[in-house]
């Protein structure tokens, strides 16, 4: 935590100083000049902050504030790191948590505009929602708008959802998305790369973005015009080798430019949750250390969670092969209608049943 607050060091010359000190801060903090100007991009600006690193931070303080906060400061060797987050070149070499998650789902980012539309709201919420009940993390900025909405998705049905912050991880930003704050820390994580009490600035924020888009798989921009925080977003995504999604709109709406500019270029258009499976199965294997490694469970079993009991039981009477409606499954089942309908939703989601145009339902082959 000392080295990620010491002015004149950026996230690419802290990572050249740990591979050149075997990865251990002790030693680049109780190096002296000539050693440390031996590695590149260390010069006496910053030989001088890293030698008298006592005087710009008090590290008796930030301990006491981390267990007043119940919060935890972690590295790369650390459980809860997230894993890609490890594959950037400038990943940060620490990270705040509140929050117990560790992140051992899949991570996908649901980025956008702070001045968004109902439409964006509905599609983040709705994405949100939908990619958590498949089992993936969501994670976004904790922002006003697409942000809010995709991780309040998330949350809505019980699924899990990381916040990314662009300021320490004691202050809440902005204050009316306190609450959500705590729903995140509950079930989740909330993750900052900066110390207590650091504000929110032109620097934190693409520090933050290049954060989201590191330790997810893909990105979806729902909304935003052409010099949104999202476009800095997918910008570091696409250095990053992620996939990069785009939500199309209106042509007349300024949201909208963004997302049709990053089409443009190469992004995929994205009109639903199964846009994302199909590209992530389609790289199933061919990415380096991605979602399928040796001995463990292909993209889609991986992404599938665990069924509940009403929604086994439904899939149970669907076993003859037959096709059935919500009073036949009623009568199957012994299940009330409307939990019959819900599990009904939550299969369709999973794609494990169909809804056909009589309104009967099939299981998928």
């Amino acid at each position: 935590m000392v080295l990620n607050d010491l002015p004149n060091i950026g996230p690419i010359t802290l990572n050249r100083l740990l591979a050149e000190f075997g990865n251990d801060p002790r030693l680049i903090l109780s190096a002296d000049r000539r050693r440390l100007e031996s590695v590149r991009g260390v010069g006496p600006e910053t030989s001088a902050a890293l030698i008298g690193w006592q005087g710009h931070f008090n590290l008796p303080r930030e301990e006491e504030r981390l267990a007043q906060a119940n919060a935890k400061f972690i590295t790369a060797r650390d459980a809860g790191y997230p894993k890609w987050l490890k594959e950037i070149n400038d990943p940060p070499i620490g990270l705040y948590r509140k929050g117990d998650y560790l992140f051992d789902a899949p991570c996908i980012a649901i980025v956008g505009s702070r001045r968004t539309t109902l439409y964006g709201q509905s599609v983040a919420k709705k994405l949100g929602a939908q990619l958590a009940q498949l089992g993936f993390c969501v994670v976004s900025g904790l922002a006003r708008g697409i942000d809010t909405a995709a991780h309040e998705g998330a949350l809505s049905v019980g699924g899990k959802t990381a916040a990314v912050l662009g300021c320490g991880i004691d202050i809440v930003y902005p204050p009316e998305n306190l609450e959500l704050y705590r729903r995140i820390v509950e079930t989740g994580a909330v993750l900052s790369e900066f110390p207590f009490g650091r504000k929110a600035d032109k620097q934190t924020f693409p520090m933050r973005n290049r954060v989201v888009s590191g330790m997810c798989e893909a990105i979806v921009v729902v909304e935003s015009d052409t010099a949104g925080g999202a476009m800095i977003t997918a910008r570091f995504a696409g250095e990053q080798g992620r996939l990069i999604f785009a939500v199309p709109g209106r042509i007349d709406q300024a949201t909208s430019n963004g997302c049709h500019q990053l089409i443009r270029d190469g992004a995929t258009l994205l009109t639903s949750v199964d846009d994302i499976l199909s590209e992530l199965n389609y790289l199933d294997g061919l990415r380096p250390q991605a979602i399928k490694t040796a001995g463990e469970e292909s993209v889609l079993a991986q992404l599938m969670p665990q069924l509940s009991a009403t929604e086994q039981k439904i899939l149970d009477a669907f076993k003859g092969g037959g096709l059935l409606g919500v009073d036949a499954l009623t009568t199957a089942t012994g299940l009330r209608a409307p939990e019959v309908s819900a599990a009904l939703m939550g299969l369709e989601l999973k794609k494990l049943v169909q809804k056909r145009a009589d309104g009967s339902f099939e299981a998928r082959g």
